[in-house]
């Protein structure tokens, strides 16, 4: 019997290279993993990196219908990320294309390798006001006032 579906939210970022291409790219690919589809991309927003140095991020949240695992969805975010040429060599280094499962339908999951909700998204601009974006209903005003101070701006 197959799985019921989920709604997933993905976030995804980029701050190398073509950056607005590869997040577009990512956000179709998303969509096209196996026993997945696309509902919603949100806006572009450039941002300035939180906690790192380098060029600003391009963002986007990607809402995905998918019928597969949250381990198994965070094992083909982290093929597409090795796709896009993603490298890891220090925490919050500049990157090619990142991708974080945000939002797993209602799970909360603590392992390991994987925590839902995603532990620092209610700290983040890039993630909130994209997330907004496309499911108003799963951002608190409140979290988006807590970061305000943060530089952001929605792209054509």
């Amino acid at each position: 019997m197959p799985r019921e579906a989920v709604t997933a939210f993905v976030g995804i970022g980029a701050n190398l290279g073509d950056a607005r291409s590869a997040v577009l790219a990512a956000a179709q690919q998303v969509g096209a993993l196996p026993d997945s589809r696309l509902l919603a991309v949100s806006p572009l927003y450039r941002s300035a990196p939180v906690q790192a140095d380098g060029p600003d991020f391009i963002n986007a949240v990607a809402a995905v219908q998918t019928r597969l695992t949250a381990p198994a969805l965070l094992q083909a975010l982290q093929g597409l990320e090795a796709l896009h040429g993603r490298e890891r060599p220090w925490r919050n280094a500049p990157r090619t294309l990142d991708l974080d499962l945000l939002l797993y339908g209602s799970a909360h999951i603590a392992s390991d390798r994987l925590v839902v909700p995603h532990p620092r998204m209610l700290e983040r601009a890039f993630v909130l006001l994209p997330l907004r974006d496309i499911a108003p209903e799963l951002v608190d005003p409140e979290a988006v006032a807590a970061v305000t101070s943060q530089v952001i701006a929605r792209i054509p």
